[in-house]
């Protein structure tokens, strides 16, 4: 997924600083310095996470909180010099996810836009499932949580099912090692990305010998499921 990020704030430097970092994990970025132009950038951007600033020209922050439009799978991180507990309610009651206080680090902000950005993700990933999922002869019934291989039903553990829904829903989208980690095992476990490699072989073998390069191997960077359907 591409992964879009707003920044917004009437400081320049501060903009620019935001920018700068995002740019070079990857990121999508695109710049704001007031309200309205924050609501114009937001419609025609579609950003996944933006970092608000709420005291600014023409609207403030909280004002673009309000009439943000299609507000559902935005995640938005609000900056203010305030440090008042009314004002953090307030930006969390009008739909901000987290909030900083000025002067903040710069680390810490990358670690908190990274953290919304995989919520974000795992939202729109709950969001888009199908009832029945199929790559060639290979069939996944999501709800039942049941896979079959040319009709054959195929024994899966829980995180093998969800490692080859996640895949096998998403044909041609490369996940990280460390991505799928996150999304099948949760921020809480400790095993390490080995676990990715280990269940990644149990699944091809699982599936066949005919079937094993439908889970691709992208060197250096992780997985994907082929998009080919023979």
């Amino acid at each position: 997924m591409e992964r879009r990020l707003l920044v917004v704030d009437d400081e320049a430097s501060i903009v620019n600083a935001i920018a700068y970092a995002f740019r070079r994990e990857g990121y999508r970025v695109e710049t704001a310095f007031d309200g309205e132009e924050a609501l114009a950038k937001a419609a025609d951007f579609r950003p996944h996470v933006i970092v608000l600033d709420v005291m600014m020209p023409k609207l403030n922050g909280y004002d673009v909180c309000r009439r943000l439009e299609n507000r559902k799978g935005v995640g938005i991180i609000l900056l203010t010099v305030k440090n008042d507990i009314v004002d953090k309610v307030l930006g969390l009651e009008l739909g901000a996810d987290d909030y900083m206080t000025k002067p903040f680090d710069l680390r810490e902000l990358t670690a908190r836009v990274k953290a919304l950005m995989r919520r974000v993700e795992k939202l729109a990933e709950a969001a888009e499932p199908a009832d029945v999922i199929a790559l060639g002869d290979v069939r996944i019934g999501v709800k039942q949580r049941s896979l079959h291989v040319r009709g054959e039903a195929v024994e899966l553990t829980p995180k093998e099912f969800d490692l080859a829904a996640l895949l096998l829903g998403h044909p041609d989208r490369v996940y990280t090692r460390e991505e799928l980690l996150e999304l099948v095992w949760g921020m809480e476990y400790a095993g390490g990305t080995r676990t990715v490699d280990i269940h990644i072989q149990r699944l091809r073998k699982k599936l066949g010998d005919t079937r094993q390069e439908l889970l691709q191997t992208v060197y250096g960077v992780g997985y994907k499921a082929s998009g080919e359907r023979p």
